[in-house]
């Protein structure tokens, strides 16, 4: 009876410790096409990014309870990566980096961002696609200054 109340406590406090940043994805194939076909991109080693601007993005930020403009991201990762547990560990690793850069800097919003991985995502540390992200973001003109947010 007190391990279950001590972790329900414990479930409380590092839920209100993390950041209330979810990532909204792009679910419709046509805004995949169209990220690709108009918009920016800038390539890494380990992943290529897409960015166009939302022209939705008002209508979803009145929609939204905190009132704020959000980003779409849309995660790609090829069967020729490889198989199903390695395609969700990729896309697991790029979700968490994501939110980590929108959590450690101010990123633009009201963009559509898709993020694909290459090949080499599968054998590489998830730090390293983080600094890849920080690289492709910074050069898209996506994050407003080039500093992390003071903790």
């Amino acid at each position: 009876m007190g391990f279950v109340f001590l972790r329900a406590r414990y479930m409380r406090k590092h839920k209100e410790m993390r950041s209330h940043v979810k990532i909204h994805s792009i679910s419709e194939n046509h805004l995949y096409k169209k990220v690709y076909d108009h918009g920016k991109k800038y390539v890494c080693q380990h992943i290529v990014v897409y960015v166009l601007t939302d022209y939705h993005a008002s209508r979803l930020q009145r929609e939204n309870p905190l009132k704020m403009k959000i980003n779409r991201v849309g995660l790609a990762v090829s069967k020729k990566l490889g198989g199903a547990v390695i395609r969700s560990r990729v896309r697991r690793i790029l979700r968490t980096a994501y939110t980590r850069l929108e959590e450690e800097y101010d990123v633009k919003k009201g963009y559509l961002v898709v993020i694909v991985a290459r090949s080499s995502a599968i054998s590489v540390k998830s730090t390293d696609i983080y600094e890849n992200m920080i690289e492709a973001m910074s050069n898209l003109n996506m994050i407003e200054n080039g500093v992390p947010n003071a903790q």
